[in-house]
């Protein structure tokens, strides 16, 4: 076993640690890094998921030693990093989802379990097994009911004594039955995905909450002090039984203010949440189902991996943008952040031990394992900032360190011998040829860019100046509470009711011509949105009869904090002209402190 400083360079990578005997068995969804003891040394955590069934342990490597482990009580899937409050100093808690429940690690200290809330049994389920515990019906009986209503309501709507009971040999059926029968039946939802989402500020250290995805289609979002359920999001809609169940979750933005969360799903489809949602609406349907997922932090996009070997980004809408056919069938992925270059490359793991980073649809640069890569992290290891862990399928660990002066090509590509560029980049463009125009107007536009540029902002200083103007005296020229237009016989009044917060306003208007209808006309409020919220900013006017006065109300809020108050212009408009037909500025009442307390 080599040290971290033992190096073997190998273009931008540095071949920092090779271990073949770690007999580590994982995912990238049971690995995460953190810094443990608030040190500056970061550790790796990974969740050995062993033969399955047996040795599942909680990891721990200080560098490239195992520091401690601890035993799992279920198959584990899913280890996040994440912290639960501000206290001094700021040690992260580790969360491994197992089963039907949520162990939280503190100081790699078992700290508290959450538990999934239990679901509600079908009564007739429910029925049927009280009347086989006190011998009203028979097993036989009790298997053709079970059967009969699984196709009914489905197999995963059934408890999971239920499912057992009908999984069993028929041998078997009469000692099950005895055994479970005086068991209280319960309906027990599992774990699928889990990942972090900011509480209320966007820090690296801030308070984080737990998002969980369930085999029940739900989607749970977990206060990290107190452990409540803060939101639940349905994958589905109420009316329909189809089952979707996330496999990856993808989460960003602050929960106390607006968040997201993209959650690709085992049926092949890419779903989002919100904040304030109570089910989750369609992306896109995906052509195959997918294998890893992350969301870029610039500009929300999803890049996603599929089983049809082709990896694939989308809008944060759910648009494709483009798509990479892989030389192999992927197997992990992971976001590889660069802020020093200012962009986030992707790094893909394909059967056969090859690694792939892209950005973009952009080959930059290709690692070779000795096996496929079944795990893998980027991130700070130990002192180290940009450390890549992958794991293999036969349980080797691998470490390699980006070079301080290694630089991607992000324009060309990279300057690695070991990139192969795809089908769709060997390509060549249609570019035409440059004519002798073209080429005089690039000379003139780099010989005159400073006279060029000034000229622009010249005349885009003086548009907006004549703009402002013409505003300043549109608003001006109408500013009369009675129309002087003889086209336009409108005589307007305002009433303010109320001492506050909430005030009523009342505009009357009166046709005052003898026998002219005026219509298409409505009433337009202009206000500052910081001192009031107005219930209607715009009122729709019918036509005015000749005489006739007409009232029209809308609900006014005064939601500044400070006791002040404001002016409102209150506009009469015509549809299809720019200029308003008269105008009226009411000013408001200040507001009682009272009322607003």
């Amino acid at each position: 076993m080599t040290s971290l400083r033992n190096l073997e360079y190998e273009q931008l990578w540095l071949n920092a640690h090779t271990d073949t005997r770690a007999a580590v068995y994982t995912f990238s969804s049971c690995i995460t890094l953190a810094d443990l003891n608030a040190d500056g040394d970061f550790k790796l955590i990974v969740a050995d998921l062993g033969t399955g069934s047996t040795n599942v342990k909680l990891k721990v490597y200080k560098g490239t030693s195992l520091h401690s482990e601890t035993a799992l009580l279920d198959v584990p899937t899913g280890v996040v990093s994440f912290y639960m409050d501000f206290s001094e100093p700021r040690m992260p808690a580790i969360a491994v989802a197992s089963g039907s429940n949520i162990y939280i690690y503190k100081n790699m200290r078992p700290y508290f379990k959450f538990s999934l809330p239990s679901m509600d049994v079908n009564p007739l389920e429910k029925d049927l097994w009280m009347q086989v515990r006190e011998e009203q019906i028979e097993v036989g009986v009790l298997m053709e009911l079970l059967n009969n209503l699984r196709l009914e309501i489905g197999f995963a709507q059934l408890s999971t004594q239920s499912q057992h009971l009908l999984a069993q040999d028929p041998t078997t059926v009469p000692s099950f039955v005895q055994q479970y029968c005086k068991v209280p039946i319960k309906r027990q939802t599992v774990v699928t995905c889990v990942t972090t989402l900011k509480k209320a500020l966007a820090d690296e250290k801030a308070v984080s909450c737990l998002v969980v995805g369930t085999e029940s289609g739900e989607i749970l979002v977990l206060d990290p002090e107190a452990f409540t359920i803060l939101e639940k999001i349905k994958l589905c809609h109420q009316e329909s039984s189809t089952l979707i169940v996330p496999a990856v979750l993808s989460a960003f933005g602050l929960h106390a203010v607006e968040f997201r969360i993209v959650a690709a799903c085992r049926d092949g489809s890419l779903r989002l949440a919100r904040r304030g949602w109570t089910e989750s609406k369609l992306l896109v349907q995906l052509p195959a189902q997918p294998v890893a997922m992350t969301v870029s932090p610039e500009n929300a996009s999803i890049t996603i991996a599929l089983m049809n070997q082709t990896l694939q980004c989308f809008s944060k809408k759910g648009k494709l943008q483009w798509v990479v056919t892989l030389p192999a069938a992927a197997c992990a992925l992971c976001p590889i952040p660069l802020p020093h270059q200012s962009t986030t490359l992707v790094a893909v793991s394909l059967n056969g031990g090859l690694l792939q980073l892209y950005n973009g649809r952009q080959l930059v640069d290709v690692i070779k394992a000795p096996q496929s890569v079944s795990g893998l992290v980027f991130g700070k290891f130990g002192q180290e900032e940009n450390a890549l862990i992958m794991f293999t399928v036969d349980g080797s660990l691998l470490v390699k360190i980006l070079k301080r002066t290694a630089h991607f090509n992000l324009q060309g590509g990279s300057t690695s011998a070991n990139v192969v560029p795809g089908v769709a980049q060997q390509i060549k463009l249609q570019i035409p040829k440059k004519t002798r125009l073209f080429l005089d107007q690039t000379m003139r536009e780099r010989d005159n860019c400073v006279m060029m540029h000034r000229t622009f902002q010249r005349d885009l200083f003086q548009l907006r100046v004549d703009v402002a103007r013409a505003c300043v005296q549109a608003l001006q020229s109408c500013n009369n509470p009675i129309s002087l237009e003889g086209a336009e016989p409108v005589k307007l009044s305002a009433q303010v009711l109320g001492l506050g917060p909430l005030f009523k306003m009342v505009i009357t208007l009166q046709n005052i011509s003898a026998s002219t209808l005026i219509q298409d006309i409505g009433i337009l409020f202009h206000f500052d949105d910081k001192m009031y919220s107005m219930e209607k900013p715009f009122i729709k006017v019918p036509i005015l009869l000749p005489g006739v006065e007409y009232p029209y109300e809308t609900m006014i809020r005064n939601i500044s904090e400070l006791a002040l108050s404001d002016q409102i212009r209150v506009m009469v408009v015509r549809e299809g002209q720019t200029q308003p037909v008269l105008a009226a500025i009411i000013n408001m009442p200040v507001c009682d402190l009272l009322g607003m307390v």
